[in-house]
C-alpha cells in the first residue's frame, strides 16, 4: 500500500479513473451491439437511428478523452459500411 500522501492520493485517482473509463468502455460496446443487432434484423431504419446515437457517443469520448481521434473514426467508419451494406 501507499506510504507517503502523494502515493495515497495517486492510488485514489486511479480507482476513480478506472471505474469512470470502465463506464464509457461498456457503453461503447453496447453501442455498437446495438448497431449490429439491428444490422443484423436488417431493419435499415433501427439500424440508421442506432448508428447515429454510436456516431455522436463515440465523438463525445474523444472529446473527454476515452479513445484517440482516430480510434473513433475507425469504429465509426466500419459501422458505417456495415449500415450501408443493407
Amino acid at each position: 500500500m501507499a506510504n507517503h500522501k502523494s502515493a495515497e492520493k495517486r492510488a485514489k485517482q486511479t480507482t476513480v479513473r478506472t471505474e469512470r473509463n470502465r463506464f464509457y468502455k461498456t457503453r461503447i460496446k453496447n453501442i455498437t451491439k446495438n448497431v449490429l443487432a439491428a444490422v443484423e434484423s436488417a431493419d435499415k431504419e433501427q439500424a440508421i437511428e442506432a448508428f447515429k446515437t454510436a456516431n455522436k457517443y463515440l465523438h463525445h469520448c474523444v472529446s473527454k478523452g476515452i479513445l484517440k481521434k482516430g480510434n473513433a473514426a475507425r469504429k465509426v467508419s466500419r459501422l458505417q459500411l456495415k449500415v450501408n451494406a443493407i
